[in-house]
C-alpha cells in the first residue's frame, strides 16, 4: 500500500471526526449561553478547537456571532467545519478508487450541500439545523466506511484516524471544562456548574449512558471516569486507545510482523487506561493528566506518519 494513499485515508478520517467534534463543541457553546450572559462558553469552545489563538489574531473580542461563524464556516480558520470538509474531501478525491462508493457519496455529497452554507446558517435561529445536518452528514460516513470496507489496510488507517481525533477530542472538552471554565465561576458545585457538566455529557452524547451506569446525579468525577476510564463508552479515552491499539496490531500483521514507536506508544497509553483509577487522576491533578494525554496523543500522531506514510 502506497505511503501517499495511508495518508490521505487517515486524514480523510481525521478531518471529518474533526467536523463532528467542533459542530458539538458549538451546540453545546450554544446551549450554556443561554445559561448565562458571560461569553466564557464560547471562549471555551475556542479553546477546545484549539482555534483560540487564531480567532484572538482576527477578532478583539468573543461573541457568539463572530466565534459561531469562525467555529463554522471562516476559511480563515483550518480547523473550521467548511474548511475541514473542504480537506476530507480533497483527500477522498485523490483516493477515490481506494474508497467505497457510499464512502465517496457520503463525503462528496457533504461537499455539495455544503454549498448552501454561509453566514446566514450560523445565525441562532439556523444554527440547531445546520450542526444537525453536520451530525448526520458525519454519522453517514462512519456507517458507510464500517458497513461497506474490506478489513484491509485501508481500513485500519481508516480507523487510526477516526479515534486518534475522537481522543484529542474527548480529552480537550473535559480539560477545558476543568481548567478554563471552573475558574471563571464562583458557584462551584451550583447550579450553573451542573449545568456545564452536564453540557459536556450532552457535546458526546452521554447523557443517558452516564445515568445508566452511575443512576445519579452528574458529579464531576463521575463525567471524568465516564468520559477517560470507560470502555463501553464509545467517545472515551479507553475506548479510543483500545480502538487505536487494534488497528495498529492488525497493520502490524499486515506488514509481516513490522511494529515501531507508534505501536509502544499506543500498547503503553492503552495499558494506562486499562488499569487506570479516577481516583488517582483526580487526586494526581485532572489538568495535569488531561494535558498529558493530548501532548501523548499528538506525538502517537507523529509517530503514525512517520512510521507509514514518509
Amino acid at each position: 500500500m502506497l505511503a501517499r494513499t495511508a495518508e490521505s485515508v487517515y486524514w480523510l478520517a481525521r478531518y471529518i471526526e474533526r467536523m463532528d467534534n467542533v459542530a458539538r463543541l458549538i451546540e453545546a457553546a450554544q446551549r450554556m449561553a443561554g445559561l448565562s450572559s458571560q461569553t466564557e462558553e464560547w471562549r471555551s469552545a475556542l479553546t477546545a478547537a484549539g482555534c483560540d489563538v487564531g480567532y484572538a489574531a482576527k477578532y478583539d473580542t468573543v461573541t457568539s456571532a463572530n466565534a459561531a461563524m469562525y467555529l463554522g464556516v471562516d476559511p480563515d480558520n483550518p480547523s473550521s467545519i467548511l474548511s475541514s470538509l473542504e480537506k476530507a474531501r480533497a483527500n477522498a478525491r485523490s483516493v477515490r478508487t481506494a474508497l467505497t462508493r457510499d464512502m465517496w457519496e457520503a463525503v462528496n455529497g457533504a461537499w455539495l450541500e455544503s454549498r448552501r452554507l454561509d453566514m446566514k446558517a450560523l445565525v441562532l435561529e439556523h444554527l440547531p439545523e445546520t450542526l444537525d445536518w453536520v451530525k448526520t452528514m458525519t454519522t453517514r460516513f462512519l456507517g458507510a466506511y464500517s458497513s461497506t470496507m474490506l478489513r484491509n489496510e485501508i481500513y485500519f488507517f481508516t480507523r487510526l484516524g477516526t479515534f486518534l481525533e475522537r481522543a484529542d477530542n474527548t480529552a480537550r472538552i473535559l480539560d477545558v471544562k476543568y481548567h478554563v471554565l471552573l475558574p471563571s465561576y464562583s458557584g462551584v458545585g451550583g447550579l450553573l456548574d451542573y449545568y456545564q457538566w452536564t453540557s459536556i455529557l450532552q457535546a458526546v452524547s452521554a447523557t443517558r449512558a452516564y445515568h445508566w451506569v452511575y443512576r445519579s446525579e452528574v458529579f464531576p468525577g463521575n463525567v471524568a471516569d465516564l468520559l477517560i476510564l470507560k470502555p463501553e463508552m464509545p467517545r472515551s479515552l479507553r475506548a479510543c486507545y483500545d480502538q487505536i491499539a487494534d488497528a495498529l496490531e492488525l497493520l502490524q500483521d499486515s506488514y509481516g510482523g513490522l511494529a515501531g514507536e507508534p505501536h509502544r506508544l499506543a500498547g503503553a497509553l492503552a495499558a494506562q487506561l486499562r488499569y487506570g483509577r479516577i481516583d488517582d487522576i483526580m487526586k494526581a491533578g485532572l489538568h495535569e493528566y488531561l494535558t498529558q494525554m493530548i501532548e501523548r496523543t499528538a506525538s502517537l500522531g507523529a509517530e503514525i506518519e512517520r512510521f507509514y506514510m514518509r
